[in-house]
């Protein structure tokens, strides 16, 4: 039996397990899959174990529904907000991802994940791509409702050879930032994407946006503080959105 709980994001929900006696097979990527199916399974976009470090709060490890890893913003804040729930962290907090150290803060009802510098955009017409931990490609549209997110994006992501991108199309109103997201790994739309709102907030500043930026996804509102240096690095980069545990249980495997 695996105890879990299901947590989400905006949108973005994650099975997250409380793995500090180091019992989950890092290896079955089978399980991890089954875990993510929502027909078979719980149902997630991603697996995060939380698990004890000896130089850090704890450790995140993180996988896909495919089993593979990366940086996940929306599941570094659940990863924090069940930290905190088991009692490993108190409002402020630095833990260990895939990509290296992270600092978090909790203030009310958000909680804000220090993301990694981001050197440099690279920029064609109205595509822009940067890595914030995971790879982006980031698409102005004139009308996002109209995108077929799935199959665009599934286009451009195999277009970055084997590893691929996440590819997030964004459409620019006076009112509002909007971003639907085609994620890797997960290989479909997702309700919500942090570190493919960062790219994109990050990206829009080469259009004149200034921080704190408000993106809005289907699954809800998201926020991104930034600094820039004078040789135009993205540093004290902040993701700020809610966390939320939905429920919990067991499942035999």
């Amino acid at each position: 039996m695996i105890r879990f709980h299901k947590y989400q994001g905006t949108g973005n929900d994650f099975v997250m397990i409380d793995d500090r006696q180091e019992t989950f097979d890092l290896q079955n990527q089978k399980l991890v899959g089954r875990l993510c199916d929502r027909r078979f399974g719980i149902g997630a976009d991603g697996v995060i174990l939380i698990r004890n470090h000896p130089s850090y709060d704890f450790e995140m490890i993180y996988f896909n529904p495919d089993g593979s890893q990366s940086l996940c913003g929306n599941g570094s804040r659940c990863a924090v907000r069940f930290a905190h729930q088991l009692d490993m962290i108190e409002s402020h907090c630095h833990f260990l991802a895939i990509d290296g150290s992270h600092e978090s803060y909790m203030k009310g009802d958000l909680i804000y994940i220090k993301m990694p510098d981001v050197p440099v955009i690279e920029r064609s017409e109205e595509s822009f791509f940067l890595d914030t931990g995971s790879p982006h490609h980031v698409k102005i549209v004139p009308e996002i409702s109209e995108v077929d997110v799935f199959n665009e994006g599934r286009s451009i992501r195999n277009s970055y050879g084997e590893s691929g991108s996440n590819v997030n199309f964004v459409q620019l109103t006076d009112q509002q930032v909007t971003v639907r997201t085609y994620e890797r790994g997960v290989e479909d739309e997702t309700l919500s994407c942090g570190t493919g709102v960062t790219a994109v907030a990050l990206a829009l500043s080469e259009r004149g946006y200034h921080s704190p930026v408000l993106l809005q996804t289907r699954g809800g509102e998201l926020k991104v503080s930034f600094e820039q240096t004078v040789d135009g690095v993205f540093t004290n980069v902040y993701l700020i959105g809610p966390a939320v545990e939905v429920f919990n249980g067991s499942i035999e495997y």
